[in-house]
């Protein structure tokens, strides 16, 4: 018998097992199930809220001084008339000027006259015109992109803030100028510039809110433009320029009587059609002519700042 004893067998290794931190395979199907959960939690239509866009915009020093600007522009004029001396002459006509410390509505519909024509197409322009273009000159634009975000979805959440803001600055006016002019100089009935006729207060609310409902179409074209400007430019004040620029070209135009009947398509002929809602028999006619060729041009140029922006390269 050999005393030399068999050498013990191994132990057996066990097998190893499935999951996450021990197989390869469980491994990749955790990180294929994280994949597939960040793709469904992905949703383009809740990229770019537009209460955010809103707060964005508002925070901005451009917005905060036009807003004061506007504000503060009735209060000027009130205190304008409160210590001017007058001119002494009488006038041949009752001008809105001449009627404008008659009381609060008179008040409030020089002041909407005044700025109309120049402060409030600056400030129309500015928040359309900068709301695009800025974000490139910023090189932002391509990070808004890359979030992702739709860029249809991108210049339609940017555009609603945009006029949501002109619409504001065009309501402002009116508004604090019916404040003023009231606190200032009463509340009375309202006089007709030319004829002089007397119309209650309270029949001329709803005319007067047609008017700032006008006054806010009458800009759309101003607005489109503006945004199609800035849709092609990284310059903001370009885009703003612009636009301001064609309401001083569009305004040239209108002088020149030899063009007929076809000042009546310029941009800007029907702006003053507002005042024919402030007569004793109210005319519509001018101003629904006004909202069609105001629409109709806005439509064209919004229609084609989209399909700038598809094509746009943004790194560039």
């Amino acid at each position: 018998m050999s005393d030399v004893s068999p050498a013990p067998a191994s132990a057996p290794v066990p097998p190893p097992t499935g999951g996450p931190a021990d197989g390869t395979a469980g491994g990749t199907a955790t990180a294929g199930t994280a994949s597939t959960g960040a793709a469904r939690g992905y949703a383009p239509g809740r990229t770019l809220p537009l209460g955010v866009e809103v707060v964005r915009q508002f925070k901005r020093r451009r917005t905060l001084v036009m807003f004061g600007l506007l504000l503060a522009l009735p209060w000027i004029l009130v205190i304008a008339f409160t210590f001017g001396a007058g001119s002494g002459q009488p006038a041949t006509t009752l001008r809105i000027s001449d009627l404008a410390t008659e009381g609060g509505l008179n008040f409030a519909a020089f002041a909407l006259s005044v700025s109309a024509t120049f402060l409030l197409v600056v400030a129309v322009a500015l928040f359309c015109g900068d709301t695009v273009a800025v974000e490139a000159s910023w090189s932002s634009l391509r990070y808004l992109l890359a979030a992702p975000i739709p860029r249809d979805r991108l210049l339609r959440q940017k555009l609603i803030v945009a006029l949501g803001y002109s619409a504001a600055a065009v309501i402002c006016v009116p508004v604090m100028a019916l404040l003023a002019g009231t606190l200032a100089f009463g509340w009375n009935d309202v006089r007709v510039p030319g004829t002089g006729e007397t119309i209650a207060a309270l029949d001329m609310l709803p005319r007067f809110a047609v008017v700032v409902g006008y006054a806010m179409v009458s800009q759309l074209v101003v607005a489109s433009l503006a945004f199609l400007l800035s849709v092609g430019t990284d310059a903001p004040l370009g885009a703003v320029g612009g636009a301001v620029g064609l309401v001083i070209v569009s305004n040239i135009l209108q002088a020149v009587e030899e063009l007929g009947f076809l000042r009546e398509f310029l941009p800007t002929f029907w702006n003053t059609a507002w005042l024919d809602a402030l007569a004793p028999q109210p005319q519509y006619d001018g101003m629904l002519k006004g909202v069609a060729v105001s629409v109709t041009y806005s439509v064209i140029l919004i229609a084609f700042a989209f399909r700038r922006f598809r094509a746009k390269d943004v790194v560039s």
